[in-house]
This record gives structure tokens, sequence and C-alpha cells, in this order.
């Protein structure tokens, strides 16, 4: 059993123990020590096997007990104490569980009232109206329950960028040092940075395949080899996650390399523009009518062959880039390193897992030259959001930093504003105006209807004290859908109002995502591409945002990021004094100038 497979067996247990009614701590056992296996750095099987239940006992979070169970999973494959459980609360529960809305009561509910223990039974009861007599349940729990299963069914199993991108980096560092390889790389839709990715797709250029292959299937943390062949190999990581790996000559590699990489239909756009040449292309070559190939070694040989500039792999979608390179119009994409600013970023005053000093530090480390901390605000509890006072003590303390650094860095505070269920904002006009930054997000009440929610986004949008919207839909990647906004209402009024839209770096939001990403870009819109960094070390994830962003065909001159913080200041000090309300928001009592402006240029 795989790291992963032994996280499972304890995440059902805590799941079945909840929905019997069992007192807390039991199943919080149980899921933490399924999130230390899930996380752990090594095969829990060579643990194991180095010292039995003593050596279990030294990984965080497990107990004897849970090193007991361990000992018993991977001697016999079965847990005894798992298997008279499932006799006790129908398994099938665990999977209801997974329904958004839908917790251990409702599921208890469901089954012992009406004796449901499949989402098909409870969306079937559900059509059927038979949930909203349910203690607790109405009509509107009813349809948000349909609305969730709806969304169970679209999650496609894949796993984050976040998670696959690290480990395909590690492993090529690895092959790229076996003796012969002359490239290594990654393809697939991971190297086209999609949001999610299913297996890791990698190719390698050597002329003798056979240590390359001895490396990937012996790769640490390998619990499975799948298949293994002279060319190509799969395997299993303790994880879950599978690669495959294909071996090819060095001359070959470019059309290997281009074919691996996708996506199928920028492929089939790349083969029509052949056979108009008059030659076929495969991942092995060009080939002529006459039978004679055309090799390539490199990527830029192949787009060359059929007089195209090179494509970034990012925009192989067939989404017009093979229009556009015919056109010689293919655009300028951003870099990370046009990038200089993060306007997102979260310290101890909030949620966040260090001092804005480090935080600061951290920032200059990675050469960014404007840093905003922008802790929540009041309302969102759970993350210790601040409160008026709470925030004009943190201004001194951001003043204090500031004097510290001098002109390394520029630190501008600013606030994760929450857009609250009712469409108000959190902090009155007064406070977000002594503010250098507003960031306006959704955290709560996603599954609103459409036009609710979506009234809840332009309400922000249209505050003139807003500069930027944060992560858009409030997706998280793979657990929760984004709310269901009318995004051409939202872009509409993005235009009108000049707020920036956000796209978020962290791999669990890529939001906004790529498809809009585009679209903003066509309409004008303003652009802010941040890292929502909780800890140091996040701001290395401005990487997936800049990735998502070149999906989007962005380039720097949307982005404000790119701007030195001379001009952000001017921009955000401009904002404060636009003023684009919805005709059906009510207008100010008494106009008055902004403290704002005065804030942001001080």
């Amino acid at each position: 059993m795989t790291n992963k497979d032994l996280a499972e067996v304890f995440t059902s247990i805590a799941d079945l123990l909840e929905i019997k009614g069992e007192i807390i701590y039991k199943t919080l056992a149980y899921r933490k020590a399924a999130e230390t296996l899930s996380e752990y750095g090594r095969d829990v099987n060579d643990v194991w096997r180095e010292g039995g239940q003593k050596a279990l006992r030294e990984i965080p979070g497990v107990g004897q007990a849970i090193a007991e169970k361990i000992d018993e999973l991977l001697s016999t494959g079965k847990l005894e104490f798992f298997e008279k459980l499932k006799l006790e609360v129908p398994p099938s529960l665990i999977d209801v569980l997974k329904i958004s809305g839908v917790g251990p009561k409702k599921a208890a509910l469901f089954w012992k009232q009406l004796d449901i223990i499949t989402v098909e039974g409870v969306k079937a009861a559900a059509q059927a109206g038979k949930l909203r007599g349910l203690p607790g349940m109405g009509e509107k729990s009813e349809q948000k329950i349909l609305e969730g299963i709806e969304a169970l069914s679209r999650r496609s199993g894949r796993a984050p960028l976040g998670n696959a991108l690290p480990l395909a980096r590690d492993i090529l560092n690895v092959l790229r040092g076996v003796k012969g390889v002359v490239a290594a790389e990654m393809a697939g839709s991971l190297r086209r940075m999609k949001a999610t990715v299913g297996d890791l797709d990698l190719l390698v250029a050597s002329a003798d395949p056979a240590p390359v292959m001895r490396a990937f299937t012996s790769l640490k943390g390998v619990v499975r080899v799948l298949g293994q062949g002279e060319t190509k190999s799969s395997i299993e990581f303790a994880s879950g996650m599978r690669a495959q790996l294909w071996v090819h000559p060095p001359q070959r590699f470019g059309t290997a390399l281009q074919y691996a990489t996708g996506s199928k239909d920028h492929n089939v756009r790349l083969r029509e523009l052949a056979l108009d040449k008059g030659l076929s292309l495969s991942d092995q070559s060009f080939t002529k009518k006459n039978g004679k190939e055309i090799l390539c070694a490199a990527e830029e040989e192949v787009y060359a062959t059929l007089g195209l500039p090179f494509i970034p792999p990012e925009l192989r979608e067939d989404r017009g880039e093979v229009q556009a390179a015919l056109k010689k119009q293919l655009p300028d994409l951003i870099t990370l390193a046009d990038i200089r600013a993060d306007l997102h970023s979260h310290s101890t005053w909030s949620d966040g897992r260090a001092s804005i000093r480090q935080m600061a530090d951290a920032a200059m480390a990675r050469g960014l030259k404007t840093l905003a901390v922008t802790d929540h605000s009041q309302s969102l509890g759970v993350t210790g959001g601040l409160t008026p006072e709470r925030l004009r003590a943190q201004r001194k303390e951001i003043d204090k930093v500031q004097k510290e650094l001098g002109d390394k860095i520029t630190l501008l505070q600013g606030a994760e504003v929450e857009i609250k269920a009712d469409g108000s904002l959190d902090y009155d006009d007064d406070v977000l105006a002594s503010l250098d930054v507003v960031i306006a997000s959704l955290h709560t009440s996603l599954r609103q209807p459409r036009a609710q929610v979506t009234q809840r986004l332009l309400n922000a949008i249209r505050n003139p004290q807003v500069d930027i919207i944060g992560h858009p839909t409030g997706r998280l990647i793979p657990d929760r859908e984004g709310a269901d906004l009318d995004m051409d209402a939202a872009l509409a009024a993005a235009k009108e109002s000049g707020v920036a839209l956000e796209i978020n770096a962290h791999p669990a939001r890529l939001d906004l995502d790529d498809v809009y990403s585009r679209r903003a870009m066509d309409m004008s819109i303003p652009l802010s591409i941040n890292t929502d960094a909780h800890h140091p070390n996040d701001f290395a994830l401005m990487d997936y945002g800049i990735a998502s962003a070149r999906r989007g065909w962005v380039t720097a001159s949307n982005v404000i990021n790119v701007w030195d913080a001379t001009r952000l200041r001017r921009w955000l000090a401009r904002r404060s004094e636009i003023t684009v309300r919805s005709p059906a928001a009510p207008p100010r009592s008494k106009p008055k100038p902004s403290p704002k402006k005065k804030s942001k240029t001080r």
C-alpha cells in the first residue's frame, strides 16, 4: 500500500466515525494521521521494513494505536477495525460527503431517516422534493445539494499543477545527470501549464535508453513500476502520482517533444500545414512524398519547417495561435523577469505565518521592489481579520519596517476586504480610503444564485475605493468550484470602472483563469498577478501565476505588477478619484475629498 492508500483508509475511517456520531477527538486522530501520511516525504513501507511499529511511531502524528493499524495494513492489506466499521456504517456514505454542503450530520440524517446511502439516492430524493422535510432542510438546501452533485460530476480527478510541477522538476534533475542524456523535458498538459494535469509525461534525448530507464524506475519514492520497456516506462509514486517516460534519439527529439506536448488540436493544425507543404508530420520526423525524412533535433526546427516562429507551449491549445504565428502576430508573453511588485500578501496580523519584516525580506530576496501587505478584513473571523483599530496599529508597524529598509523596497498597506453575503464590503469607505491598496474578494456564500453572487461582485467592482478584485470566482482546485458568476457582466463592469482583476498565482486558485484572462486582455482591463503569499516561501508561487497568464496570452503591457512604485502610486491615487456606480447603488450622502489619495502618495 502506498502512502496515499494508507491516507485514504484513515480518512475513510474518520468520515465513517463522524457519520456514526463518534466523539470528535477520535475522528481527529485519524484525520491527523491521514494528513501526515499524505504529506510524508518517505515511503512508509521503507520505514516499516526498517523498524516495524517502533519506527512508525517516529513519524509525526503517528502514535501507538495508529502505528499498530499501519502495521496491520502493510502486513495483511486489510484492517479489521475498518472492516467492522463498514458493517456498521455504509461505506458509500463517504461519497455522499463529497457533495458540497453535505457534512457528516446530514449524511447520517439521509441514511437514518430516508435510508439513502448513495450520491444517486441523494440526487433522486432531492429531485423528488423528499429532503426538504428533514430537520434543518428546506427547498433552498435541497437545491444547493443538487448543485453540489452537479459540481461533483464535473470533477476530473486530475492533480493540481502545484503538486505535479515540483515532482516533475525533481525527476528531470535526476535524469539530466544520467550519462549520455542530451536533453530531458516535461511534456503534455504539464508543459502547457494547465491548472490540473493527469500523469506526468516526460521525454529524454539519449542514444542509450537503458541507463535512463534504470534511473527512472529506481527514483526515490517509486512504489510501483507499472511498465518497463526499451524506450518507454511508467511508474507510480507513494503520493499516487504516476509518471511515464519516453526516450528518443537526439536527432528526433524536437518532433517527439512537440508531438508529446500537444495539445491534440494544436497538433492537428500543424499536420494540416505539413500536408499543404507536401509533408507528413509524426512524432518521429517530417516525411516527404518520396519517403525521405526531415529530422528535427529541436522544436524550433519543427515550427521553422512549417514556416512558423516558435509557438510557446502555453499557447498550444488551438485558440488561434497557429493563425497568429502565420501572420507574425504572436503576443510577446509576460515573463517572471517582468514582475516588480506583489500586491497581495498576508502576515501574522491575520492568517499569515511570518511578520511584516520577514515577508518584506523574502520579497526583496525575490527581486521585488514593491510589496503590499493585505491582511484579511474583520468579518472573515477564521483568518483573524483586522478591525479598523488593528489596521491603524498595523500601519505603525509597516511604517517602522519601511524606515528600517529605506528605499530597498516600497511597502504598501492594504487589505483583502471581504465582499459580504449581502453585497456590502467589510469596511466603510472612510476605512477603505485610508489604505494604499484595496483588494475585494469573495470567500463565503459562493453558492448563492448566479444573479445574487454576480451582483455582489459588481458592487465591489464599481466601488471607487476598490483597486483590485482578488481571485474573482473564489475557486479552490480541486475541491471547490468557483461561484457561478456572469463573467460577461463582471468584465464589462471592470472595463468601465478601470479596476484591476487579479490572476491569483496560488496553484489552488489560478483565478482569473486563462480563458477570462485573455478576454480581459482583449478588453484592455488591467490585470494584477499576485501570489497571495501567507509565508515567505510563497513568493515562489509567482511562477504559476505567470504560467497561467501566459496561457491567457497576457503581455506585460496590461499587468500593473510590472510598474515601479511611483507609477503604481499614481495609478492607485487616480483610482480613488474615480466614481463609477451601479444605477441601483445608493449615492453617498455627502461627497467629500478622499484621504486615500493623500495616503497613497505619502
